[in-house]
């Protein structure tokens, strides 16, 4: 049982038990940002390096952390940077093509060990590597994190009503492309 955010914020600002709490932190919420982050940029080695630059902008900066919402939706933002961060830095690496970057994420799904095309999981994936990037984002924290429009708009700083459209779409870009898969 991993102890509540609040005692967390407190422990981390004590000198003695700075690093006891910020460990606890990275135990309590590093499989859900993991994944968060996977979602978004596919790779394993790359949603683990992604992670790590999470918690070292999390360590640098938590004792500025106001609590001015959650700690969960701080980390959340955090990550969401991050990802969005990465992919832009691969952006502008790569010579591909937007629909050439899609294809190589849609290659790399394909390339998993456990890949399956016949697999509803596997055809889901897919399709969300099809979407814009702010749909993709969007979708997986409405649908994998079930995380409420009123959190989500202050992860993204959207506004609530853009993130329903976001994801009214996304699902239906998703449904046809399973469809026609």
């Amino acid at each position: 049982m991993h102890p509540d955010d609040k005692e967390l914020l407190f422990q981390f600002r004590v000198p003695a038990t700075k690093e006891r709490a910020f460990n606890a932190i990275v135990k309590k919420y590093q499989e859900k940002l993991y994944w968060h982050i996977r979602r978004m940029v596919i790779n394993h080695e790359d949603a683990n390096d992604v992670l790590q630059n999470v918690f070292i902008k999390v360590w640098n900066a938590l004792e500025q952390f106001r609590e001015d919402s959650q700690l969960y939706t701080w980390l959340y933002r955090i990550a969401t940077n991050e990802c969005l961060s990465f992919l832009e830095q691969q952006k502008k690496r790569s010579v591909l093509s937007m629909e050439d970057l899609d294809a190589a994420a849609s290659d790399k799904i394909k390339a998993d060990q456990g890949f399956d095309a016949n697999q509803l999981e596997w055809r889901l994936q897919l399709a969300i590597q099809q979407l814009p990037e702010k749909q993709r984002i969007v979708f997986n924290l409405r649908y994998y994190e079930e995380m409420p429009y009123e959190e989500m708009s202050r992860v993204l700083d959207t506004s609530e009503g853009a993130l329903k459209a976001s994801y009214h779409h996304a699902a239906r870009k998703i449904e046809e492309f399973i469809k026609n898969y």
